[in-house]
């Protein structure tokens, strides 16, 4: 068990190795503007003060539980990054017996996928209806593959140029709809509950 002590430590070195990351993001092409107010933009970045910033830097204030959640939400970082310990210049993947263990098959494993998921996310919770239904016309020949190939796994022939569910009604597409929604469910892993 981490004592308090070696977690604060922990979550300021890794505060300042977002810092350096951050830096190193910015400044590819640096000019005069660009080197300005880094520490400003930081903390911008990470939804605080730059006054509370530069308390968190001088020790003067240490990381709690939700701003730790918050740095590593904003810098893109998976859930409980900043209370491990990280060996500077170390690849921040995952090793492949982890990626591919049961339990994490479906959580993002890189910038690009939670970037992803967090669009979607936002789409879905702005929309859920609607996002229902327009992720699962784009995305239902992969939820459910066993629609688009026949009991002997014989792909199924191409869909005409218009779709057949252009021609139903709009009640029968929205019960069409919701049923795919429910089968695509079937064998997807919950999320899994925040700790």
């Amino acid at each position: 068990m981490t004592s308090a002590s070696d977690l604060a430590q922990i979550r300021f070195d890794n505060a300042l190795a977002l810092f350096d990351e951050f830096v190193r993001n910015t400044i590819k092409h640096p000019d005069a503007a660009t080197l300005r107010g880094l520490e400003g933009r930081f903390a911008e970045r990470v939804q605080i003060q730059p006054s509370y910033w530069s308390q968190i830097k001088s020790r003067s204030r240490q990381i709690g539980e939700r701003l730790a959640r918050q740095f590593e939400q904003l810098c893109h970082k998976p859930h409980g990054w900043m209370d491990q310990v990280h060996t500077p210049g170390a690849s921040n993947a995952k090793p492949a017996a982890e990626v591919d263990s049961p339990s994490d098959s479906h959580a993002p494993r890189d910038d690009d996928e939670r970037f992803i998921i967090g669009l979607v996310l936002t789409y879905y919770r702005r929309h859920p209806q609607r996002a229902r239904t327009r992720l699962l016309d784009l995305l239902g020949e992969v939820l459910t593959p066993t629609a688009a190939s026949d009991a002997k796994g014989t792909p199924a022939p191409a869909p005409a140029s218009k779709p057949a569910a252009a021609a139903k009604p709009a009640a029968a597409q929205g019960s069409d709809a919701h049923a795919l929604w429910l089968r695509s469910q079937v064998g997807v892993a919950p999320l899994r509950q925040k700790k």
